[in-house]
């Protein structure tokens, strides 16, 4: 079983690292460079015309390898299938965004609205399967031995679930090897905790996901040559979560995707704040942007929250495992 995992995420990283240098240079040919607002920070301006969409990469690496070892060693079964669709979903609806983006240079994308019904058409689609193979509607409550049944409460749960993370992954791709570094190692843990309990369709698709995501990152660290977009972003917050609700493990997330978490609180403070005082409680949000304006090297606040998330995801295998 190890030896699978290891070597579905080795054909995942090698494919990821072949196909990104002929992505990049297609992504350049076709003007399909980033757009930076002129309210982020001023450093970031020089990042104006970076190639973005490079998500197609990650799709595409975790599609190849996780297919292709998933087949041989177990057969695909339904679980793969629903992650794929859950995964190219989000990354069809974040493909579009970026697409808005690039070609019609509305730097917004598609609008709130738009993408916010689209994120919950997914994630319903994906609770009527999940309904359909009769799967259960109870949420496990991490570091005790018991489980909350929801009953119908469960369908509004999981669609909150996944729209909330795929949001936060989204908001937390700020920084050049940023989403990458930190879904990589949340990835990675829940793809421990999926072979923990056996499931190993599950577990070979998590870790095809992490050799992907390490192979963008080869030129998607500082400085990137290439980002992932809102193709890919809202394609890892989409799939993890996925995961998360196949392998019970929904609240968990919560400590294992720490990182995304704070990175979205720091959001939904700032505005409470200036809504009601008028006053701001960080220089800018989401919380990455806080410490680059503070003076911050880029590098220093990536390898800072790389940090973080591997605490958070050990924290949270130990209290799933051992606790």
């Amino acid at each position: 079983m190890e030896q699978s995992m290891l070597y579905t995420m080795l054909i995942a990283f090698f494919t990821a690292v072949l196909l990104s240098p002929g992505m990049i240079k297609l992504l350049k040919r076709l003007n399909f460079g980033q757009s930076i607002r002129e309210e982020g920070p001023k450093t970031h301006q020089k990042k104006s015309g970076i190639p973005t969409m490079g998500g197609l990469v990650i799709l595409s690496a975790t599609l190849i390898s996780s297919l292709f070892m998933t087949a041989y060693f177990y057969g695909i079964g339904p679980e793969t299938l629903l992650l794929i669709f859950v995964t190219f979903a989000f990354g069809l609806l974040g493909f579009l965004d970026d697409f808005i983006k690039v070609v019609f240079k509305r730097n917004l994308g598609l609008t709130s609205g738009q993408k916010f019904l689209g994120q919950i058409a997914i994630s319903l689609v994906f609770y009527l399967v999940l309904r359909y193979y009769g799967f259960s509607d109870t949420v496990k409550i991490p570091g005790v031995d018991y489980s909350l049944p929801l009953g119908w409460l469960y369908a509004p749960f999981a669609v909150f679930w996944l729209v909330g993370f795929s949001n936060a992954l989204n908001l937390t791709d700020g920084l050049d090897g940023l989403l990458s570094g930190t879904a990589a190692i949340a990835f990675g843990a829940y793809g421990i905790l999926a072979w923990y309990q056996g499931q190993y369709e599950i577990a070979l698709f998590a870790v095809a996901v992490v050799g992907a995501v390490l192979g963008f990152l080869v030129f998607n660290a500082h400085p990137a040559k290439v980002f992932m977009g809102d193709t890919g972003s809202l394609a890892l917050g989409g799939s993890l979560t996925a995961i998360a609700l196949l392998t019970k493990l929904e609240l968990l997330l919560l400590i294992i995707g720490g990182v995304f978490v704070i990175e979205t609180l720091s959001v939904i403070l700032q505005v409470i704040s200036f809504k009601t005082t008028g006053k701001r409680i960080f220089r800018m949000s989401p919380l990455h942007h806080h410490y680059e304006l503070s003076g911050w090297s880029e590098w220093r606040i990536v390898a800072t929250f790389w940090t973080a998330g591997l605490l958070f995801a050990a924290l949270g295998i130990y209290i799933e495992v051992w606790l």
